[in-house]
């Protein structure tokens, strides 16, 4: 899966997001690695649900 392939709905996209987060990758870097997603796209895109990334939880919040 690649970042054309990441869910669109910023709701799902967070799910989906934040269970990777938990399951796989140790910091939000790695997983926009292995996804070849632009970190500062994705955070935009979730923080426009209000939702912004916690590195000391690991997930965003």
């Amino acid at each position: 899966m690649n970042y054309q392939e990441l869910p669109k709905d910023p709701v799902i996209l967070l799910s989906f997001v934040n269970t990777q987060l938990r399951d796989f990758y140790p910091n939000l870097a790695e997983f926009c690695l292995a996804f070849q997603a632009d970190e500062k796209e994705l955070t935009s895109k979730l923080l426009s649900i209000d939702y912004s990334y916690d590195e000391a939880l690991n997930q965003f919040v």
